[in-house]
């Protein structure tokens, strides 16, 4: 099969480049520079040299399925950026698969896409959308999941996969984030930690992915996730620990955290400081809030289990 990817010099498109093309499948990847270029070149694949915003059907000419993995998932940057990349990019990838004549087409989408700052519970694909999500990312992410929801028909099938705390090897996100505020003195606990959250080791997402190339209801979006669920102080100090790191047991109020988001995000805007604010209203609210889910949808729909439970994953990760 030839598959398009996005996202393939990331973490979650990276992965799944690598295995899909082990596995025997002509992968092409969207690449903006020279150093993307060499990194799909190593994971397998050919660059393509385009973006989300000038993406054509000549770019994925011949492929039979999309992976777009691609989004803007940083804690802080401009105002317009999630709109930009998750909401008009993923449109731009849509309207180029459909002209290219792709089959199927399936975006990483995720959890978030249900959040509006509230605690979620044992939540399965009933649980309505968010678009009017008062955190740029949970909002954009669910009008994106709308868009290619809505784009499903005849001849173009899509597929929604949502994994929650994707983790694991290659992560470039969650682990240096950690070490960086670890080695600065900056690490606290919001509420010790006490949250329950679901996760998604970056295997079972790979999985899932492969077997959403020809199973699944076109349509429809399926949660992906390990195993059971588990708190963040578990689940973050058992990543931290894989690099030696002890994460202090300082936490600060739910209360205070969101004050401090509050208060720090519009300082940085007006006075457009340089960096992220020290805590954004998103990330407070992450780290405060249960999110458990249920996998049931996608164990029935697209055949997945998880290959990985999370006590493998994070023994693999200290080894």
């Amino acid at each position: 099969m030839k598959i398009f990817i996005t996202g393939a010099s990331g973490f979650v498109g990276g992965a799944a480049a690598r295995h899909l093309a082990a596995k025997g499948h002509e992968i092409i990847a969207m690449s903006r520079s020279e150093n993307s270029d060499a990194k799909i070149r190593a994971l397998g694949g050919t660059p393509v040299r385009c973006d989300l915003e000038n993406v054509s059907a000549e770019h994925m000419a011949g492929a039979d399925a999309v992976i777009h993995s691609a989004a803007f998932v940083e804690a802080w940057g401009p105002k317009d950026a999630w709109h930009r990349f998750n909401v008009l990019g993923t449109q731009h990838m849509l309207d180029a698969a459909r002209a290219a004549s792709v089959k199927r087409f399936i975006h990483i989408g995720t959890e978030a896409a249900i959040v509006y700052g509230q605690d979620v519970r044992h939540a399965d694909e009933s649980y309505p959308l968010a678009p009017d999500s008062p955190f740029p990312y949970c909002a954009t992410k669910a009008q994106a999941e709308m868009k290619v929801v809505r784009a499903n028909g005849p001849g173009f099938e899509t597929i929604v996969l949502r994994p929650r705390f994707i983790w694991g090897p290659g992560d470039q996100t969650l682990l240096p984030a950690i070490e960086a505020m670890v080695k600065a003195g900056k690490w606290a606990w919001i509420e010790h930690g006490k949250a329950l959250t679901s996760t998604t080791h970056i295997d079972n997402l790979v999985h899932a992915i492969e077997l959403a190339l020809d199973h699944g209801t076109p349509g429809e979006a399926y949660f992906i996730l390990d195993d059971g669920e588990v708190s963040m102080k578990d689940m973050i100090a058992g990543i931290a620990a894989s690099k030696g790191l002890e994460l202090p047991d300082k936490s600060i109020p739910s209360w205070v955290a969101g004050t401090i988001a509050a208060v720090s995000e519009p300082v940085w805007r007006i006075l457009n400081l340089k960096g992220k604010p020290p805590l954004t209203r998103h990330e407070a609210m992450v780290l405060a809030r249960d999110c458990t889910l249920r996998g049931d949808k996608a164990c029935a729909g697209l055949a997945y289990a998880p290959i990985v439970t999370r006590e493998q994953g994070l023994r693999q990760l200290k080894a």
